[in-house]
């Protein structure tokens, strides 16, 4: 009889509701990455030359975001398997969305601080001056302290939407489902410049911040609308749950219903002692600054390198084209898993990492931006783009390795573990850009490095240093992890 209703079940017309998910998880990576995409679209022409930053106070401040948001996902990620996607995600996007619109406050205050009437007063005081380094002293602590609670917020995104991803999609779907939300990163860095920047040029970058970050409270809504988990939402049917759940080993829809609520859990300490740990902990390391570079730089790179400033004709269409090219061919690099399976036969880790070797090959290409630059901007930009398809795609296929290998209980902990290393990685690089783009700057033709000379030839080093680190972290997780080797917990 069970059978029997497990056959009548499946050859249901099945719902879809579980792409409605997924398109609610793209929606909110996509504002995710908008409001941390307001600073690095505003810094270079609107807020620098009122509060008399250097690159060094940029890279101090993106830096140290990327401490903040290492240390919130070590805790984010644990919240989330505590207080369930539904509560947990909406504060996480309340928390985000609450200190993206607080950086618009951050100059009126910093004029109060230090006694001006206007905001024009502070852009007017004397470059290298005690009283413009004064200004940029407390303007540099203002926006740390917004991008502190900015960073709190995000880092409960991915823990979130990888958790949801495991809860309404079978393993072979993962991948591509990821893709697509994951994609949001992308979109979202592909609306920003061709958005912000005209915000901040029509009303002021106070208003592109406050705009940018009222689109979170709206997400909310939807979100306590539509999400329930998948055994009880009244939008999904049998048919679709037991395609959900086609991963389980349960023979009725009662014991599918239950699995979660009588699912093992795994202590937070008890998670470094598994080489699975470490494997994804090294994959988002030696990747997740490569993307955090491009992601805070790229408008300034085509502002230095080229002088288009980033609310010009040119400087909106050179990001807008980087981030069209990554948009496009990322969502295709979460399939490749599913292609490699369903044809080639193989279980769905091997498919994964035989996907992300050759992804991992794509940033090898930034080797050539810089000298190509020199015949046209829109060469840096195409390739860059590319790197950064390859990234999002690598990106899908590594957040997909923890449903391989963890149950579901422990996701959004494994999750929040190795955005805490891709944090790291992210300081590092861009507090170490900061200063190496200054330092290079004032060296002028002193500093060179493969035939370049100054800041080009800082950015020449960057670049040299992302185009390999993914084939280096590749290499170690195949290393840690050789074959396929899920977490069983009795």
């Amino acid at each position: 009889l069970k059978k029997i209703r497990m056959n009548k079940i499946q050859s249901a017309k099945m719902s879809n509701f579980r792409w409605v998910i997924c398109a609610l998880l793209f929606i909110a990576t996509t504002i995710n990455y908008m409001d941390r995409q307001v600073l690095s679209l505003t810094w270079k022409d609107f807020i620098a030359p009122e509060f008399h930053w250097t690159d060094d106070d940029y890279g101090t401040i993106t830096g140290l975001f990327s401490i903040f948001y290492a240390i919130a996902n070590l805790f984010a990620g644990k919240f989330i398997d505590w207080m369930g996607t539904k509560k947990g995600y909406l504060i996480a996007i309340l928390v985000w969305s609450t200190g993206a619109v607080m950086h618009a406050g951050c100059g009126w205050v910093a004029m109060r601080i230090e006694g001006y009437d206007s905001i024009e007063a502070l852009r007017l005081v004397q470059a290298g001056s005690s009283a413009a380094v004064a200004i940029a002293t407390i303007s540099v602590w203002l926006f740390l302290s917004c991008r502190l609670i900015l960073a709190v917020g995000e880092a409960g995104n991915f823990p979130a939407a990888i958790k949801v991803t495991a809860e309404y999609f079978p393993k072979k779907d993962r991948a591509f489902s990821t893709s697509i939300f994951n994609s949001g990163a992308s979109v979202g860095a592909l609306a920003a410049p061709a958005t912000i920047p005209l915000l901040a040029r029509a009303w002021g970058w106070e208003m592109a911040f406050i705009i940018i970050g009222i689109l979170g409270y709206i997400w909310m809504g939807f979100w306590l609308w539509l999400y329930e988990k998948p055994a009880k939402s009244k939008h999904v049917n049998k048919s679709e749950l037991c395609y959900i759940e086609q991963d389980s080993n349960f023979s009725s829809m009662e014991q599918i219903e239950k699995k979660d609520e009588n699912e093992h859990t795994i202590s937070f300490m008890k998670c470094f002692s598994y080489k699975q740990t470490w494997s994804f902990i090294v994959g988002k390391f030696m990747t997740d600054g490569v993307w955090w570079f491009f992601l805070f730089w790229a408008p300034a790179y085509f502002s230095d390198q080229y002088g288009y400033k980033s609310d010009s004709t040119m400087g909106i269409s050179l990001v807008f084209t980087l981030y069209a090219i990554c948009t496009i061919l990322s969502i295709g690099g979460g399939y490749l898993p599913t292609y490699f399976v369903d044809k080639k036969g193989m279980n769905p880790y091997i498919g994964r990492m035989r996907a992300m070797l050759i992804f991992a090959c794509f940033p090898v290409l930034g080797l050539f931006a810089q000298p190509l630059g020199a015949y046209s901007p829109w060469w840096p930009a195409i390739i860059i783009g590319l790197l950064g398809a390859g990234h999002q795609a690598w990106s899908a296929n590594l957040y997909s390795t923890i449903g391989d290998m963890f149950p579901k209980s422990t996701i959004a902990t494994i999750t929040g573990i190795g955005a805490m290393a891709g944090g790291v990685s992210s300081f590092m690089i861009n507090k170490g850009s900061g200063m190496l783009f200054t330092y290079a700057e004032a060296q002028g033709a002193s500093f060179s490095f493969m035939g370049f000379e100054g800041k080009p030839a800082g950015y020449m080093i960057v670049f040299c240093i992302c185009a390999v680190a993914y084939l280096i972290g590749w290499s170690i997780m195949k290393l840690l992890v050789p074959k396929y080797k899920p977490i069983v917990l009795e």
